[in-house]
């Protein structure tokens, strides 16, 4: 055959089947698919989804499905070698040439996997030796949580301290020492014989993506061991820049049902067994800062992985290599999220001691790459001066200059500045004026109208506390929306339009409308993990407090569901008309001293009244 396994699993890795079969057949996302109308049918209700995770597509109006070679082999009648031509082009992929050398190394290759595989197995089979050593290898895994379950799940083996232990069973098996030394298990040094490359450590087979041991890595069990990890070193077979440690387990993680729905890189080899032992999809890079190829594969498997590294300083340090490596390759769909687990922990110290649902939890408590972009340029340095702070401002320009996509560029260059600017904007002075106007409807904030100078300690600090603090009827309102997503079904316009009565809530305002288009029948348990994942769990405590203040009737445990639904929709109804009557008195600053400008100030006051006083509730009670 022309083409090999290798080549071929190499070229489907490289190209989604959703953005390959997306050319020809209009797609949208479905959950974790793609649905549209089948292409070898005529029907009216779509039937044909394409899973990228499993790399296949399915049509259940013909009942075709295979994977993206076949489709094209189906659809543009191409034969299997012609498909595989287009798509190696599409991929950038060169040919492999037909010769007899190509053919010789492919076969060498395989010989090299068939000694990769034996002694995988071989070291399983020393770790349940009945030896003090294998015995204190199995201790340690046992220390570390890992049941007789989980070490024949991951494949874990041992590798006694003896030089040539391994070498010689091998050999026994008819391999050659060349051959050894050539796939890495063997060092060979000039003037010796050579000897067994991993001595008296833990062993992590390696598997490239088609689930083949490629190479090993090896935990040292001696703590005097000055290399605590060792991994094998660059062969034919293993390439540690373009593998990523777990792979073929974490893609089947991400296909099932009941796994976390994220792709998540970790530090190490613990950390990633850690994580799937508790169904979370993730992997780890082989000893080194995740790669431009590494990067490209996880994003070939998901639009948005997570980078969760240790939370103490070497892990943020990790984290920011891994940021600066991604920058410049972000576009539209493909970005990254960072987590960095509170207290300095690894997830597999959380799985121990806390349990896989700690784990998963902690999992959702990420931050955008661009926020964390950000946050890395701020602690630089103290902004003490003018001129740190323009160095901070230029090297945000700089670090947007880096996206070779240029409107994500221009995206993220505004969105770094207006960050910054947030930090300078100006702040209450004795005897400086008021904001002329803002969203949150405070009294004395409309254009032109600003409240007396503050000048005592006490004042300021009074008015700060309010400036930050949010409404409460704003927060009611929130805290009803999040308790009952199913309220946003028939409010989503004035949700989008007018948002929730302070701009704190903005985020939630936008993730609501977003979540209620994509999710038919939000439930609050679905709604609060998007929360979390947005970053806005400290707020969520913000408004329970906020809302405990306003006296909504509609959040008073003895309330019926429908009727604290009426009561919540017109207390929307006079948010959103409040939020009108400010927007318009801002546009019509102008028409100061007519009779149109007087009758909506008059509204708005008298509106704004109610809501702060409670009154609405009592004028409400009065029409029941």
């Amino acid at each position: 055959m022309r083409f090999d396994d290798r080549f071929l699993e190499e070229l489907k890795t490289r190209l989604r089947p959703s953005e390959v079969i997306g050319k020809s057949v209009k797609l949208r996302r479905n959950g974790k698919e793609w649905v549209g109308l089948s292409p070898f049918t005529k029907e009216k209700t779509p039937s044909f989804y394409v899973n990228d995770l499993k790399g296949q597509f399915f049509d259940f109006s013909s009942g075709k499905n295979g994977d993206i070679i076949s489709f094209l082999q189906e659809t543009e009648r191409l034969s299997f070698n012609e498909a595989v031509e287009r798509l190696a082009g599409m991929a950038g992929m060169a040919l492999p040439a037909v010769t007899p050398q190509a053919i010789a190394a492919e076969q060498k290759i395989r010989g090299l996997s068939d000694w990769m595989e034996l002694a995988a197995q071989w070291f399983v089979n020393r770790l349940h030796d009945k030896t003090p050593a294998a015995q204190n290898a199995r201790e340690y895994l046992t220390r570390r949580g890992l049941s007789a379950e989980d070490i024949k799940t991951f494949g874990l083996g041992y590798a006694p301290r003896d030089h040539s232990a391994l070498k010689d069973a091998l050999v026994q098996k008819g391999a050659k020492v060349s051959e050894l030394v050539e796939c890495g298990l063997l060092i060979e040094v000039d003037g010796k014989a050579p000897y067994d490359r991993f001595r008296d450590r833990l062993m992590f087979p390696i598997h490239d993506q088609r689930g083949h041991v490629v190479s090993f890595g090896g935990r040292a069990l001696n703590p005097d061991e000055k290399a605590k990890y060792l991994n094998g070193p660059e062969t034919p077979l293993f390439h540690k820049g373009r593998m990523l440690f777990g792979l073929p387990r974490a893609l089947k993680l991400l296909g099932s049902e009941d796994t976390h729905a994220e792709l998540v890189v970790v530090e190490g080899y613990m950390d990633a067994i850690a994580c799937q032992r508790a169904k979370i999809a993730a992997v780890a890079p082989l000893g080194t800062a995740l790669t431009e190829e590494q990067i490209d594969l996880l994003w070939r498997r998901h639009p948005e992985p997570t980078l969760c590294f240790d939370g103490d300083n070497a892990g943020r340090r990790a984290a920011y290599r891994a940021l600066d490596r991604a920058l410049p390759k972000l576009k539209p769909g493909r970005s990254f999220k960072v987590c960095l687990i509170e207290g300095g922990k690894d997830p597999d110290e959380v799985l121990r001691e806390k349990g896989a649902l700690a784990l998963r939890e902690a999992l959702t408590h990420t931050r955008p790459f661009v926020d964390v972009l950000f946050q890395r340029e701020f602690e630089v340095e103290a902004l003490d001066t003018p001129e740190k702070k323009a160095g901070f401002k230029k090297r945000l320009r700089a670090l947007a200059d880096q996206i070779e996509d240029k409107d994500l560029a221009q995206s993220y260059r505004q969105d770094l500045l207006e960050r910054y600017d947030a930090l300078y904007k100006p702040q209450f002075h004795p005897g400086a004026p008021q904001p002329e106007f803002r969203r949150d409807f405070r009294p004395g904030s409309y254009r032109g109208k600003p409240l007396p100078p503050i000048t005592t300690p006490e004042g300021i600090k009074a008015s700060q506390a309010l400036s930050a603090a949010l409404d409460p009827i704003a927060a009611a309102l929130a805290q009803g929306l999040i308790d009952n997503p199913e309220w946003m079904e028939d409010q989503v316009e004035g949700v989008e339009a007018y948002g929730l009565g302070d701009a704190q809530l903005d985020p939630i305002a936008r993730l609501l409308v977003t979540l209620s288009f994509q999710h038919q029948g939000l439930d609050r348990e679905t709604l609060t993990r998007h929360l979390h994942k947005q970053g806005l769990g400290a707020l969520l405590s913000e408004i329970q407090k906020a809302a405990l203040k306003s006296g909504a009737p509609f959040l008073a445990p003895d309330t019926t569901l429908a009727h604290a639904h009426a009561r919540w929709i017109e207390a929307f109804n006079a948010m959103s008309r409040l939020t009108a009557l400010d927007r318009a008195l801002n546009s019509a600053y102008d028409q100061v001293g007519t009779e149109f400008f007087t009758r909506l100030k008059l509204e708005r006051d008298s509106l704004r009244r109610s809501l702060r006083s409670g009154q609405i509730w009592q004028d409400d009670a009065k029409k029941a």
